[in-house]
């Protein structure tokens, strides 16, 4: 069983919308926060969002400022990223990340968060 399964990916046109999801099977408490990063072909491993469970710490990475939003509904286990404004760069397959220490809010490193998801495609258009 996956543990964390993305869904809401596609293909959009630049300008356009798209809201991913994530959701988490099993229990969730014992991770301290969920979030997203992004790769692209020939590139490393992006951080994108975080949340913490808790819902009071929220970050995002530079590139997705003023255009993302990450969210959470504790009640169904799931994690959404509401993507605006979508620009050809941010093409790319979306990972959901969570992780159960409070160190990746100091890193956002992907090697900090140890339970992922398989990932969904994010493809924008020029």
């Amino acid at each position: 069983q996956v543990p964390l399964v993305e869904s809401g990916g596609g293909l959009v046109q630049a300008g356009g919308s798209l809201r991913l999801s994530c959701a988490a099977s099993g229990r969730t408490d014992h991770y301290y926060a969920m979030g997203w990063f992004r790769q692209a072909p020939g590139k490393e491993r992006e951080f994108v969002a975080a949340i913490s469970l808790n819902g009071g710490n929220i970050y995002y990475g530079d590139s997705v400022k003023g255009r993302f939003t990450i969210s959470r509904d504790s009640a169904q286990n799931t994690v959404f990223l509401q993507m605006n404004s979508l620009k050809p760069e941010d093409t790319a397959v979306y990972y959901c990340a969570a992780g159960s220490h409070t160190r990746v809010f100091v890193t956002f490193h992907p090697s900090d968060f140890e339970t992922w998801g398989l990932g969904t495609q994010v493809t924008v258009s020029s």
